[in-house]
This record gives C-alpha cells, sequence and structure tokens, in this order.
C-alpha cells in the first residue's frame, strides 16, 4: 500500500501535472470502484483542479464549488500518466481521467479489487473520511507519546494503525522500527521516555529519508513504478539477507497478508520472534536465539 513517501511525490507530481488543467471526461470500468452516487461522478466534468490534499493514506483531488474526489488506492492500486485518450487496460484497469494534456489512470493489480473513490460536495463531507491518525510532522514529541500509549499495543500495531498515526504502514514501520532499534512486539506502554524519542526521531527521519530518495528518483516525470519493496531498504523486504547496520540474518513474522521484517540484534537483544506459522510446525524446535537460528540452517543445509 502507498505510505507517507508514496503518496507526498504522488501529490507533488499530479500538481505538476494537473493543477489548473479541467477534467474533459471520467471513463470508469469497474462499477465497484465508486462508492458514491450523489453527486453524479458526471458534476465534475468540464471543471479545473484546483488543488490537492492527503489526508492519512487518501488523495484528494480538490474542484470548485467544494466537490472533492477522494481515491484510496489500498494496497495494489496504482496512477499511470499516459498520452490523452489512452485505454483503460486488460483486467486491471480501473478508469481513466481524461484532461487536455493527457490521461490518468488507475489500476489495481490482483484479483481483490479494494481500492475506491469517492465523490462528495461540501467541505463538512471530508470529516468522514478523516480515520482521526495524527500526522507525524505536525505533532510534538509531547503529543506522539500520548498517542502512543494511548493504548497498550505492539509498535508494529500502534504504527500501522491508522486511527493513531497516518501515512505509516508494513514498509515503513519496518523500517522505522529498525532505525530506532526497537523490537517490533515491544508493547508501547513498556516503553522508557527514551525509547518514545528515539522512535518519534527515527520516524520523521525515515519518512523524510525516503521521501527525498523518491522524489529524486522520480524527478520531473511522473511516478510509474510504486512499490513497497526498495533495494536501499533495510529490512522490509530482505527476510533471509543481512541487516546492513550488523550483518545478522533478517528475520520475519509472518501474517495472513503481510509480514513484519526486524533484525535480532539490532531489534530484540538477539532474540529470534516466534513466527505464527513456522513456530508453530517445529513447537518445542524453534529457535530462541541467534545462534541457535543460524545452527538450525546449518542442519536443514546438510
Amino acid at each position: 500500500m502507498p505510505e507517507y513517501p508514496d503518496i507526498t511525490i504522488y501529490i507533488e507530481r499530479l500538481e505538476a501535472f494537473l493543477i489548473g488543467q479541467t477534467l474533459q471526461d471520467v471513463r470508469i470500468k469497474h462499477p465497484f470502484l465508486l462508492r458514491t452516487f450523489d453527486p453524479p461522478i458526471g458534476s465534475i466534468k468540464g471543471k479545473q483542479i484546483i488543488g490537492f490534499r492527503l489526508m492519512g493514506k487518501r488523495i484528494i483531488f480538490i474542484f470548485p464549488d467544494e466537490y472533492f474526489l477522494i481515491f484510496h488506492l489500498m494496497v495494489a492500486g496504482r496512477f499511470h500518466w499516459k498520452e490523452k485518450g489512452a485505454k483503460i487496460t486488460g483486467k486491471i484497469g480501473l478508469a481513466a481521467f481524461d484532461f487536455p494534456n493527457g490521461t490518468l489512470l488507475l489500476n489495481e493489480a490482483g484479483s481483490k479489487k479494494r481500492a475506491s473513490l469517492h465523490l462528495i460536495k461540501g467541505k463538512d463531507r471530508l470529516a468522514y473520511f478523516d480515520r482521526g491518525g495524527l500526522e507525524i510532522f505536525e505533532i510534538s514529541l509531547a503529543e506522539f507519546h500520548e498517542r502512543l500509549v494511548f493504548e497498550n499495543h505492539t509498535l508494529k500495531r500502534v504504527l500501522t494503525d491508522p486511527s493513531m498515526f497516518s501515512g505509516i504502514g508494513n514498509a515503513y514501520s519496518d523500517e522505522i522500527l529498525h532505525r530506532a532499534k526497537l523490537s517490533p512486539v515491544l508493547l508501547s506502554r513498556k516503553m522508557s521516555n527514551d525509547q518514545i524519542e528515539k522512535l518519534f526521531d527515527a520516524a520523521k527521519v525515515v519518512l523524510n529519508e525516503w521521501t527525498e530518495k523518491l522524489r529524486k528518483e522520480t524527478g520531473e516525470n511522473f511516478p510509474e513504478k510504486v512499490t513497497a519493496f526498495h533495494e536501499n531498504m533495510a529490512v522490509h523486504g530482505k527476510f533471509g539477507k543481512v541487516c546492513p547496520e550488523c550483518g545478522t540474518t533478517v528475520q520475519r513474522i509472518r501474517y495472513v497478508s503481510n509480514e513484519t521484517n526486524y533484525c535480532p540484534k539490532c531489534q530484540t537483544g538477539g532474540k529470534i520472534l516466534a513466527d505464527r506459522s513456522l513456530s508453530r510446525l517445529l513447537k518445542s524446535d524453534w529457535p530462541k536465539s541467534i545462534e541457535a537460528m543460524e545452527e538450525m540452517n546449518i542442519k536443514m543445509k546438510k
């Protein structure tokens, strides 16, 4: 799912390409995408885009007369900028938005179509889409501390909960926790003041660094390859590879549809966290330390 750095770049490039442009046509291939019927989608045809707004992981297109087109890309939704009149292609194509200078396509890979589009009229209706998560760059350390310990959950869960903090998902939560050298399963109310400050600083630094990296990669173009996996990430998507800080093998905790990646030496004091599937399979044979994990891996290779 696109997170704060990805969405920030999307908005910057959408502003460069579309501010002042008139929406000439809307072509929706999959009716499930549009979740509203009043006002009708045709209401914004012929209107100019006057701005964009970020709300959590939602991207909002702003039109005159308080019309707001709200996109939630979910896990696999992506924008693509093409020549004017470009076709909506294949099973992944959801919709097209035609402008004088080109066409913005919305695609979604995979069989589960979760991306959504809402058209609303009136600023007061925007509140419905606000999950209440705090924006990391708009709060103080004290506000971060208060929200972090509001409930007693694991750091992974707190960071990725959109009602707690905005714009952080599975990928950048892994990177933030690695930078702060904190365990993903550490409970928020068990943290010291120093740990909370380290986490706050790490969140801002990691999100800033990756926003700048993606900005440089994109340049004056449109971001066509938005992904949660980057070669230069420290731990996310790096299960089985070495931690760039200490050289220890990166481990993971797997869930139904995603996983948490972490370095046991940097983050958990050498402890291997129980993986739901493997630890149930291995039971008492599940390794509890880096050394035990390495010994098990050697035996498996023989």
